[in-house]
């Protein structure tokens, strides 16, 4: 113990503690300014703005989480997950199978869930020099969060990140009647099995889903004739089913490219996709696509109301107008997109002697795979072209559109959105909420925005990025969904 001669020596030493206490604050204020401009997490305690949105937004895109490489990004959604106050359940610690929920209240409580669906990984962004901003830079412009994922779909999972933990600090001194889960898996985009399939099997039990609540289209203008300023949106109760194919093809003939021979597997191989891809798609009309056609009748003059209102009997009449609209022409048909083709490598002068095609197939629910073949078989006219399956996902069926949580998230679109139109609807594109629909848990997808159709063209491409201004509005819908599930009785 120091003992100080006089009180002014006692004094100055006070004042020179004081100093360098004032010093070591602002230091550790320095470090924590330069962490959370750095690679730490930003903004750990959300709050309920639109400038919180957009940076934890930008700053998720930043994580290189192509698929594969889903641990770093994951664990960082995580971490912010558990900062603010959600209990955390991981199911799977890996890339390719790194999977978490993040509920109000724990998993072994064992209430009904309604779970918000989302993926962590992203499609590689190709080429860099092509984009105007690097895409995993999250570029906050004036107007725009630029970056791979910024739509599909980091932008979509802050959204719903936000909306829950929003309502369980509104509602945390009493208890809810269910349980509220945002569940990040791996690999959506190249479905492997360590992703939402792991969960679902592994997992589904602790889970005890009551609804999905997935990733699905934005609202788009331009739909109605008679309005097409306003916006519809489509909330998703079914999805296509992927079927990927390889065409192969071997053919024994000479292989120098000055004396070329009648037929060989490259010259064959094209001759066929010709055929089976200037064919157009056979438009069918069917329980959902009737009832999409009717409630957009309600909002169209006539006579074009009274067509829409009877889809089976105007059939004639509607094919030729949707054959003009490519995003509503693959709601109404299976399609056949070739995705790759690929031969054996050689000199430039040497003919290959066998020949692949990547065929990426999306059926209509209920339609089956092998008629599906037989009839892409016939169309190819080449018997010696093999077909196989590379990758085949489950017929998910349709989840009820009388579905109180359908309802309530219907509601809550119009409550947020007053003046756009919303209506059952199907998804072009497979997506993980087909998994547990398969198991017969209901699923509805949307993303509550009103987004333009340009922006929509740059998802799976080059500079992809989503609009700032909605995005509260969004965040918006998802929380009063959630209070709207709480007047469903139990």
């Amino acid at each position: 113990m120091k003992v100080f001669c006089n009180k002014q020596q006692q004094k100055i030493v006070i004042q020179n503690r004081r100093k360098e206490g004032m010093l070591t604050l602002f230091l550790l204020m320095c470090f924590i300014q330069v962490r959370c401009q750095g690679d730490a997490p930003v903004y750990m305690q959300l709050k309920d703005s639109l400038f919180d949105i957009t940076q934890i937004t930008s700053r998720y895109i930043r994580f290189h989480s192509v698929s594969g490489n889903e641990k770093e990004g994951g664990l960082w959604l995580k971490n912010l997950c558990e900062e603010n106050g959600l209990s955390v359940f991981q199911m799977g610690s890996e890339n390719n199978q790194f999977n978490f929920s993040a509920s109000v209240y724990p998993l072994s409580e064992n209430l009904p869930n309604i779970v918000f669906l989302n993926h962590i990984d992203v499609v590689h962004p190709g080429k860099e020099e092509n984009w105007i901003h690097p895409p995993f830079s999250g570029k906050i412009t004036e107007k725009e969060i630029w970056g791979r994922g910024a739509i599909d779909n980091k932008g979509a999972a802050i959204l719903q990140l936000f909306s829950i933990i929003e309502v369980m600090r509104k509602y945390q001194n009493q208890k809810m009647p269910f349980n509220i889960s945002f569940l990040a898996v791996s690999c959506e985009e190249t479905q492997c099995q360590g992703g939402v399939k792991y969960v679902a099997e592994k997992y589904r039990e602790i889970l005890n889903p009551a609804v999905i609540i997935g990733e699905g289209a934005p609202a788009l203008n331009h739909i109605l004739s008679k309005e097409p300023e306003k916006y519809v949106f489509g909330i998703a109760v079914s999805h296509k089913k992927s079927l990927w194919l390889n065409l192969s093809l071997k053919m024994e003939n000479s292989s120098h490219a000055s004396v070329p021979p009648l037929q060989y597997a490259n010259k064959e191989m094209t001759a066929a996709l010709n055929r089976l891809l200037h064919k157009k798609p056979q438009i069918q009309i069917n329980l959902l696509s009737i009832s999409m056609l009717k409630q957009l009748g309600k909002w169209e003059r006539m006579p074009k109301a009274l067509i829409m209102k009877h889809p089976v009997l105007f059939h004639p009449l509607i094919i030729p107008v949707l054959r003009k609209k490519p995003e509503l022409l693959s709601l109404f048909s299976s399609t056949i997109t070739l995705t790759g083709l690929k031969s054996q490598e050689g000199a430039h002068n040497v003919i290959p002697n066998e020949v692949t095609a990547l065929l990426d197939c999306r059926l209509l629910p209920g339609e089956s795979t092998e008629k599906f073949i037989r009839q892409l078989q016939k169309r190819l006219k080449n018997k010696n072209i093999v077909i196989t399956k590379l990758l085949e996902m489950p017929d998910a069926g349709i989840s009820d559109e009388s579905n109180p949580f359908y309802k309530s998230l219907h509601a809550a679109i119009l409550q947020v959105y007053p003046e756009s139109r919303v209506i059952p609807s199907l998804l072009p594109n497979f997506n993980d909420t087909g998994v547990f629909r398969s198991m017969g848990i209901p699923a509805y997808c949307v993303l509550p925005l009103e987004i333009e159709l340009h922006y929509l063209k740059n998802i799976h491409s080059v500079n992809e990025k989503i609009p700032i201004e909605g995005l509260q509005k969004g965040k918006n819908a998802y929380v009063l969904f959630l209070e709207n599930c709480m007047k469903i009785p139990e």
